[in-house]
């Protein structure tokens, strides 16, 4: 962190209330370029289609340009391309791809709340935050309902959240904080950016922020700190007659309750909580689950963040919560990497087992729990049927019998089924 960041962050811990200035001034040269070794090189190009490598040929003569435009409050921000990728349930997911220069001063000014709101958010919060990540709520979830008097999980699902995002109470939210007319009009720039659909379509959004804008991560995460997050600290749980807990990965949460009663409560008033800032929850996919280790013969169990969560008996008899990769996931990787082998099939075998090892490799990072071999290890024993399908596709006649294909796969190396997770707590829980 830049001495200048490192200054904000020690102000907004020790003054909870201070309202910032002059945040706009700090977008000058030396930041942007800073925040340029952080941006991915290889992302796809806005409606500008500037690439990286042409952007950088004259790097420190664009940027000199880029915040000269800034403080002449002349910088315009471009319209955002929108793209599509396919979901797991057929659907297709829209994406927001903004210009170069756009994602840089995003970035910077994305470094600029974090350092300010890193010092707010409570612990729930895991999503796009500095040193956790998916790993740490999941190990957070289990810890805390295998330790904790905790009998009922509320499942809930925004509908649509990055598209609903109330921009009115966006800006209300970041002024708890910021007192710069400049850096404020900076954001609403960014948020009402036009969005240029594939047929050449423009819509200008009311609500909402692009899903792969850079600064949408830390946008959404301040957004539920104060519509969820506080609610639930300060209000949610003084209501509660028992135990209540909430752990939230962007707009993924869960919460867990010791009585049923509480539970219903909570799931009957969230709807008008979030309904009050514009959101949406999915009915379909918003329960209240029976989770007690004392009623495991129910053989109740919740997903989050791609897991699935159930009571089970370790072998030394000890109740204890078990994690598997959920089945829907699982599905879905399968589906992915049937697709993947269907357009590499043709590709050099050196350069395929390369690309799938760092396939594997990241499957591993993410799903190898402890506890989660079983599921890692099926996902890796069906994918190998499936690459030998499309191997054997290269060409009219058969490019592998099984013998050929195992010889290959101790020529060329295969990541193999391992779990990657190291910690003391889960360690000992494990074993017991």
């Amino acid at each position: 962190m830049q001495t200048s960041l490192r200054r904000i962050a020690k102000k907004a811990r020790r003054d909870k209330k201070h309202r910032f200035r002059d945040l706009y001034g700090m977008l000058n040269e030396g930041l942007l370029l800073d925040c340029w070794r952080y941006l991915n090189k290889r992302a796809a190009s806005g409606v500008d289609r500037v690439t990286a490598r042409e952007y950088e040929r004259n790097l420190e003569g664009n940027v000199r340009e880029l915040v000269e435009r800034l403080k002449g409050k002349r910088y315009r921000a471009k319209l955002v391309r929108r793209v599509y990728i396919p979901k797991s349930n057929g659907r297709k997911r829209p994406l927001g791809i903004p210009a170069l220069e756009d994602k840089i001063v995003q970035l910077a000014a994305a470094r600029i709340l974090t350092a300010i709101y890193e010092e707010d958010f409570l612990p729930v919060s895991f999503g796009y935050r500095p040193r956790v990540g998916p790993r740490a709520a999941v190990r957070d979830v289990t810890d805390t309902l295998q330790w904790g008097k905790y009998s009922y999980v509320v499942e809930a699902d925004i509908r649509g959240f990055f598209d609903n995002i109330d921009h009115e109470w966006m800006i209300r939210m970041l002024e708890q904080r910021i007192d710069d007319r400049a850096f404020m009009r900076l954001v609403t720039k960014w948020l009402k950016a036009g969005i240029l659909e594939r047929d050449g379509q423009v819509i200008h959004p009311v609500t909402g922020t692009p899903q792969e804008g850079i600064i949408s991560p830390v946008l959404a995460n301040i957004y539920l700190h104060y519509a969820l997050d506080l609610w639930f600290e300060k209000v949610v749980k003084r209501h509660c007659c028992g135990e209540a807990y909430i752990c939230r990965y962007a707009d993924d949460f869960i919460s867990a309750f010791r009585y049923k009663r509480d539970a219903g409560r909570f799931q009957r008033v969230l709807s008008k909580r979030l309904g009050k800032f514009g959101l949406e929850l999915s009915e379909e996919k918003t329960r209240v689950v029976s989770f007690s280790r004392f009623r495991k013969e129910e053989k109740t169990s919740f997903e989050f963040l791609g897991f699935e969560f159930r009571w089970g008996v370790s072998r030394r008899g000890k109740d204890i919560i078990k994690r598997r990769t959920s089945r829907k996931r699982l599905r879905m990787s399968l589906k992915n990497l049937k697709r993947w082998c269907r357009e590499k099939r043709n590709v050099r075998l050196e350069r395929l087992f390369e690309e799938l090892n760092s396939k594997l490799r990241g499957y591993y990072n993410y799903y190898g729990i402890i506890g989660n071999y079983k599921s890692i290890k099926e996902f890796f024993l069906r994918g190998l049927r499936i690459l030998f399908k499309w191997l054997n596709r290269r060409s009219q006649t058969l490019s592998f019998n099984y013998r050929e294909f195992f010889n290959a796969l101790k020529r060329y190396g295969i990541e193999r089924p391992r779990i990657t997770e190291r910690c003391e707590n889960q360690l000992k829980l494990s074993l017991t």
